[in-house]
């Protein structure tokens, strides 16, 4: 059996708003192994932001416990929780959150800045992550050089700079078009082959097809958690996304 990555025992998140308790979480158990391809799905209001923010040490849980590689960090500082943030995940966004003025290998080389690496081992590992994502002739292109996909690109490297135990990309796609949402969702299929731990996060059925185990939320709870039945074939996803671009 592949090492635990993530293991939460009864995670809860409540918040108050004026007068109000909203449970955004209740009592949420979920174990995720070493190399495992997870989609969260819900509607708006489901809880599954509030999971990711959870998991990926943005956010501390209101009750209950999450183990991440072994470690309990359910009650960690602000500065704890940013240290393990920085080692153990690789965030992927929506809205990719570059840095305009840096090229696409100083974007990428930035999280080993904190990690303390010298300048000449953050750009040779910088570069090496470029390489794997197929962006090392746009090294030296600054975000505004680059498409929307090739931007989700690099932010996809910097996610991997680290080598860190999870990539936690929350809704990748939602700013791409639909052959370029493809091309994406086909680059973190070949990441999951390499080993790679991989949980997105998504309201679209066509991006959650991708992933080979789909946890569903609603209203703060697991709805579901099953294996994806058809894991779709790369080409046929191909033929059904070009189709509907139309």
């Amino acid at each position: 059996m592949a090492q635990e990555v993530i293991r939460t025992y009864n995670i809860s998140k409540r918040y108050k708003m004026g007068s109000e308790i909203i449970h955004a979480l209740r009592s949420i158990t979920i174990t995720i192994h070493r190399g495992e391809y997870v989609a969260f799905m819900g509607p708006s209001g489901s809880g599954k932001s509030t999971l990711m923010n959870i998991i990926g040490c943005l956010d501390t849980p209101s009750g209950g416990t999450y183990i991440l590689s072994g470690k309990d960090v359910s009650n960690m500082t602000e500065d704890e929780l940013a240290d393990v943030r920085n080692r153990e995940i690789g965030f992927v966004f929506q809205t990719f959150n570059l840095l305009p003025r840096s090229t696409a290998l100083e974007n990428v080389a930035l999280p080993l800045v904190y990690a303390g690496y010298s300048r000449a081992e953050r750009m040779e590992r910088a570069m090496q992550a470029l390489v794997s994502v197929g962006l090392a002739d746009r090294a030296k292109h600054k975000p505004n050089e680059l498409s929307g996909g090739q931007r989700q690109r690099v932010a996809i490297a910097r996610a991997l700079v680290n080598h860190p135990s999870i990539i936690l990309a929350d809704e990748p796609t939602g700013n791409l078009d639909t052959r370029t949402s493809y091309e994406i969702m086909e680059l973190f299929d070949q990441l999951h082959k390499k080993g790679n731990t991989i949980i997105v996060v998504t309201h679209e059925d066509d991006i959650a097809r991708y992933a080979h185990r789909i946890v569903r939320l609603r209203d703060g709870l697991i709805e579901s958690d099953q294996p994806n039945p058809h894991i779709t074939n790369p080409t046929e996803m191909k033929l059904s996304l070009a189709a509907k671009e139309k």
